[in-house]
This record gives C-alpha cells, sequence and structure tokens, in this order.
C-alpha cells in the first residue's frame, strides 16, 4: 500500500486509515470491522498512532522559539543566540537615617552587607525585610554619621560558597535558590579556604573587551527559574584554578510583590572604624521614597519578541528596532519605548535620534535615569548619531456615547451601563492602547459597547483627541501642541474646532478661552482670545485675536508668546489647560512620542431607550436619533 498524506490527525480519521489499509489485503476485503474483535485492536493502533503523533507535533513545536511553549526551551533557544531573559526584580526604597557616635576614635561607621530594614506591620498580609548587596562606609563627622539617600533591596540576602574542584571537568557554579534578582549578584574569589583576601568578579555582558586576565563572570537562566555562574577559560576571562572558593551574594526578592511600602523598622548591622559593633545612637529612620520597580521574571511572550531582536540588533543601535530592543536591556523598567529619527520631524533634525520611554511606574524618567541611559547607549549607538531621550507626552481619548437599549431585554438601567463602563476600562488597561505606536480602532470600540450586554442595541459614539498644556505661569513662553492626527474642520459660520479650559492671562481680568477661525481653504486657521459673560452662558466676546496658528492637516496648535498667570484646572497639583479637538479621522494613533490613554474620567455614556426594538414606537415616528457629531458651539470646557 502506498504511503499516505496523512492532513488531519485525528483518533477517527487515522482509525478510518488503518481500516482502508485492512481492507486492501484480500483477507480482510468484506470484514465487519465494528462487529469483530479486532476493532478493539484498531481501536488500540490508532489511539497508539494519535498518542504518537501528538506527542511528535509537541516535540517540533518545541525546537522553535516561536512556538515552544515551555520556558525552559524557550530560554534555551535564546540562550543560543546569546540571550539573558530580565531576572525577578527587587523594589527599590531609599531611606535615611544617623547615628551618634561619642568615642572620638570612632571616625567612619559601616553599614553591613545584608538586612537593613523591615516593614514594621504586615503590608498587605505579609512582612518584608529589605536589603543591600553591598556594604556602605560613611565618615563622622561632629560625632555623627549621616547614612543618607539609600538604596535598600526588598528581599532576603544569602550568600552561597562553592569549592572549585578542577578534576571534575563537568562542574557547574548553580545558584540553589529561586526568584533571585541578578543584579544583586557579588561574586568574590579566595585563593582556598585559609585564605582571607578575596578578589571581585564582575558581570560581562559582551567578550568585545573580555582579555585573557579579565576577572569576569557570565549568568545563564537554567531550568526551575534559576541561574548558572559561568566563568573563563583563560581566553576569554581568567580561569578559574583548583582549591579557589568562590563566594556568591545576592537578594532573593518577591519582585512586584514588594511595591508601596514606606513604613520601615531598623534592622541592620553597624561596625566602627575599628571593628565595633555599633548598637546605639541610632535615629528615627526616614523614607524618602516608597519601595518602587519591583518587577516580575521576565514572561515567556516577552522572550519570544525580544530575543530575535536582540540578535538582528547584534549589539549595536542603528535601526529603530534595535533601540527598542536594547532600550529594555539598559533600563529594565521600561514599558513601552518609541524611537524615531531626527529627519521624520518637521523641519529635520539630522544626526539624532529620538527616544521616548514610558517607565512601569510613573510617567516620567529622571534627569539621571536618562543620562545613564544615554551614555550607556554610547556602547551600542553609531558614532555621529546622538540620541535625545524626550519626555512622555499623553494624547488623551474622550469619548461621548449614546447607547441605545431594549428595556424588555434589560435587568435594569444601571446594570446595562455598568457592563458597558466596566468593558471600557478593560479595554483602556490592555494592549490596545498602553504602547508607543498604539492605535485606538473606532469599529472595534463600538463593537465592545453593543456588545457589553444583550438588550444593547445600538450606539452613537462620538470621540475627540485631548492635550494637557502646562504652562509657565508668570512668565512670557510660546507653546506648540502636537496631535499626530489631523484635525476635523466643522462647517458653517460660528462652528468651532477647538475646546479648551479657561485660564486667566496677563492685562486681561477673568478667565479666557482659545477659538479658532479657519481659513478660506480650510487646511489652515487663525486663533484668538475670549470669554463669555457666565459659566451658563455661551455667548462668547472676543478680547484678541491672531494669538497663534493651527494646522488642521498636521494636527498642530501653536501659540505666540503668552504670559499666562493661573489656570482654571489643576492635575497632580500642576496646573493644565485642556485643549480639545476632533479628529478627522476616529481611528486616533500615537505616534511617535505620543502615548495613548483613555480614562474612564473623559468617557461619558448616556443610556437611551430603543422605542422601536422595545415595541413602544413601532412606527418610529417619534423616534429621534442621536447626532454623531458634537456640537460646534460648544468651545470651552
Amino acid at each position: 500500500m502506498a504511503l499516505v498524506n496523512f492532513t488531519n490527525l485525528d483518533f477517527d480519521q487515522i482509525k478510518e486509515s488503518i481500516k482502508d489499509y485492512l481492507r486492501s489485503n484480500s483477507n480482510f476485503t468484506d470484514y465487519d470491522f465494528e462487529g469483530s474483535n479486532l476493532s478493539t485492536i484498531v481501536d488500540i493502533l490508532a489511539y497508539n498512532t494519535y498518542i504518537s503523533s501528538y506527542n511528535a507535533n509537541m516535540v517540533s513545536n518545541e525546537v522553535f522559539i516561536d512556538s515552544a511553549t515551555l520556558r525552559e526551551n524557550v530560554v534555551s533557544l535564546a540562550r543560543n543566540i546569546g540571550y539573558v531573559p530580565r531576572s525577578r526584580q527587587c523594589s527599590v526604597a531609599n531611606i535615611s537615617f544617623f547615628v551618634e557616635v561619642e568615642n572620638p576614635r570612632i571616625l567612619s561607621l559601616t553599614l553591613q552587607k545584608g538586612i537593613v530594614c523591615s516593614t514594621s506591620t504586615s503590608f498587605g498580609g505579609q512582612s518584608f525585610i529589605f536589603s543591600i548587596p553591598e556594604n556602605i562606609t560613611v565618615p563622622v563627622v561632629d560625632g555623627i554619621g549621616f547614612f543618607e539617600n539609600i538604596e535598600v533591596y526588598e528581599g532576603t540576602f544569602l550568600i552561597q560558597e562553592i569549592q572549585v574542584d578542577s578534576i571534575n571537568k563537568e562542574e557547574r557554579y548553580i545558584l540553589e535558590n529561586e526568584h533571585i534578582d541578578v543584579n544583586t549578584i557579588r561574586v568574590f574569589v579566595r585563593e582556598n579556604l585559609q585564605s582571607n583576601t578575596s578578589v571581585k568578579y564582575s558581570l560581562s555582558k559582551s567578550i568585545l573587551d573580555v582579555k585573557s586576565a579579565s576577572r569576569i563572570f557570565y549568568i545563564q537562566e537554567i531550568e526551575d527559574q534559576r541561574y548558572e555562574i559561568l566563568f573563563g577559560d583563560n581566553i576569554f576571562g581568567r580561569k578559574l584554578e583548583s582549591s579557589n572558593i568562590i563566594e556568591i551574594s545576592y537578594i532573593v526578592t518577591n519582585g512586584e510583590g514588594g511595591n508601596g511600602i514606606g513604613n520601615f523598622t531598623y534592622s541592620g548591622r553597624i561596625l566602627d572604624n575599628n571593628g565595633n559593633p555599633v548598637t546605639e545612637g541610632f535615629s528615627l529612620l526616614t523614607t524618602l521614597s516608597e519601595s518602587r520597580n519591583g518587577n516580575e521574571i521576565e514572561s515567556v511572550t516577552s522572550i519570544k519578541r525580544y530575543a530575535p531582536r536582540i540578535y538582528s540588533a547584534q549589539n549595536r543601535a542603528v535601526t529603530s528596532s534595535d533601540y527598542e530592543s536594547i532600550i529594555p536591556r539598559i533600563y529594565p523598567q521600561t514599558e513601552s519605548v518609541s524611537v524615531f529619527g531626527g529627519e521624520e520631524l518637521d523641519p529635520p533634525e539630522y544626526g539624532k535620534v529620538f527616544l521616548t520611554i514610558k517607565p512601569v511606574d510613573g510617567n516620567f524618567l529622571s534627569d539621571g535615569i536618562k543620562r545613564n541611559i544615554k551614555n550607556e547607549l554610547k556602547k551600542y549607538s553609531v558614532a555621529g548619531i546622538l540620541p535625545e531621550i524626550l519626555d512622555l507626552k499623553y494624547l488623551y481619548i474622550e469619548v461621548f456615547s449614546n447607547v441605545y437599549y431594549n428595556t424588555n431585554l434589560s435587568r435594569s438601567l444601571q446594570f446595562d451601563q455598568d457592563r458597558v463602563i466596566k468593558n471600557i476600562e478593560n479595554f483602556a488597561k490592555s494592549n490596545e492602547l498602553n504602547r508607543y505606536g498604539a492605535r485606538f480602532k473606532y469599529s472595534k470600540f463600538l463593537n465592545l459597547i453593543d456588545n457589553s450586554v444583550r438588550s444593547i442595541t445600538s450606539n452613537i459614539t462620538s470621540v475627540q483627541m485631548r492635550r494637557d498644556l502646562r504652562p509657565e505661569l508668570g512668565k512670557f513662553a510660546e507653546y506648540e501642541i502636537c496631535y499626530g492626527n489631523a484635525f476635523h474642520v466643522k462647517n458653517g459660520p460660528n462652528r468651532y474646532n477647538i475646546k479648551t479650559s479657561g485660564f486667566v492671562v496677563d492685562g486681561i481680568s477673568g478667565n479666557v478661552y482659545i477659538g479658532d477661525i479657519a481659513d478660506s481653504n480650510r487646511k489652515k486657521g487663525s486663533l484668538f482670545l475670549f470669554r463669555v459673560k457666565s459659566d451658563v452662558d455661551e455667548d462668547l466676546t472676543i478680547i484678541r485675536k491672531n494669538i497663534g496658528t493651527i494646522d488642521y492637516e498636521k494636527g498642530e496648535i501653536l501659540l505666540n508668546p503668552i504670559k499666562i498667570i493661573s489656570t482654571k484646572k489643576i492635575k497632580n497639583d500642576i496646573p493644565i489647560i485642556e485643549i480639545s479637538v476632533s479628529p478627522k479621522s476616529n481611528d486616533i494613533l500615537g505616534k511617535q512620542d505620543l502615548y495613548l490613554q483613555l480614562n474612564i474620567n473623559d468617557v461619558q455614556i448616556n443610556m437611551v431607550e430603543d422605542t422601536i426594538e422595545s415595541g413602544s414606537d413601532l412606527s418610529g415616528s417619534v423616534y429621534i436619533p442621536s447626532s454623531s457629531y458634537l456640537n460646534g458651539d460648544i468651545i470651552r470646557k
């Protein structure tokens, strides 16, 4: 019998194939397989073939990084292309305290590595300890030793000693514990057990600058989320000798579970310069910042995504995808990153590459972190290309939706509305939006509302884009607000395109607002300041013209130098001016350094009875449809 090409390896198909094969034999041509004992044997053969084919398929999947599912296999495949997955990371808090000493012979104090403080009370039902991976020494000045702005790491500090056995060629140096933050690993090597001196070895992430005598080590993840330490071979790094003692210290952490802790009790150990313990004179701990930046071990999905990109980058940053792959390795707290060349700007800035980074915890990077990232990028970037790190810019999406529902199918109006809001909240937290290069997909959003609950029959939804301008109060300044999306230009007289919150400018009493007048070609327009008679009156009085320009096609607003004194709205103690516009396309793109965000506070849901579907107005004679456009006469927030 010729070989059969199987296209579907399910049980029934295999069973039929076996029967067809047997029928090709003249002894079984008219055999009744279903009514005989041979049917049981056929079932066993089919079952055995099915299991074998399933196992073969799973094994073949585990050979490729794209289809592998087991973490050990994904990590092993990533290791073949030089990628080390990110470990679990300690949350870090900043504390300060001082110690008073009376003995004038005490010239310095050393806070010993290991535990420093612990949570004074149970945090979320669990207690945490915070440690440091290295000793910290401070001078004693006027009888006081100040330990200022110390970074303490959540987790348990452990030390593991291993004796080198040169006879055993297969010896491996495996760390015994899981959940290690590899950034806290410190390696020291002593000559033998009797030696009191040790030499520090440094972690190497590349072999480019490694010499035969370099005291370096490497790290790789192995099974069960543990780590193995590798040393040199006298070609790339110094080789260990027999009887050497390896002392490896590290911190085992709870990852993101240790974030948000701010109350500590001192539990550390301090020695003076004479080697004597200090047990009194301690001040209360001061928490400068709560614990933050704790993170879980890199997921399988993330490894699959970044390992091939890191390999293609080959330790150099040339293309934008190279930067996008390297930045998370330099700064592990990266949640999302956007990279674009200066040639894409208007006007272009050649010789520069611009980066915008959204950290996991917070919205902005400190100046110190920016400097560190730029210094690290010098190891990868091409000479003559200057990286510039831009601050995060939010592009907010405002939603106004009239949701129609059938009262006959509704449990209650409040229940239906809550379901819609819950779905929108889940959508707002998803990867559809919370990243650079994200796109708000209008049709998907409408479908999400319709499918929230079966009583909903349709929805009429309008969207707007908003940027929050943070003015320099009391100073003349020029402002450029970019949306990255073209604006919709409304038709007719007194149909305005932008809507702003109130603010006060120098020389004009009371709150003013910004309005726009489109040119005849409807591609650009001019801006003006106006005020209204009262909070309920939309009749405006223009008080200053030509305060700036608006480009509807580029999606840009430019304000001429203006001195803003105060603003009507304040967010997070920062005065802001909200500026909303209607997009030309309801599919809104987070372009370049713009980070799309949909906040439930920016969503207005109006539940409307569908009188036709509910049967109260079968003819539709009194049915009033909602408008698909926002009222262009309302020009202030």
